[in-house]
């Protein structure tokens, strides 16, 4: 099953984040637990790990891109259905 993965609030006044480094490329598998990219805030860059195994199908922001919360990060295969 294909899901996207959408920038999280990790803050009560976050509203956007910048795409700092992904880790994984499109086409690559990853376990629960793999840092997947990081992302910055005004305050903080915080690492995105991994809530499932799978397989990343496409990143919709790339390295540098500053998106709003709830926007679509990447696409994802889940491979524990």
């Amino acid at each position: 099953m294909k899901v996207k993965l959408k920038l999280a609030r990790v803050g009560m006044s976050m509203e956007e984040g910048t795409i700092t480094k992904w880790h994984i490329t499109p086409g690559e598998n990853f376990k629960l637990g793999d840092i997947l990219y990081e992302f910055e805030t005004e305050k903080v860059t915080n690492e995105v790990e991994a809530e499932d195994n799978g397989k990343l199908v496409e990143i919709c922001a790339k390295e540098g891109e500053t998106i709003k919360v709830g926007e679509a990060v990447c696409i994802v295969e889940s491979f524990n259905v």
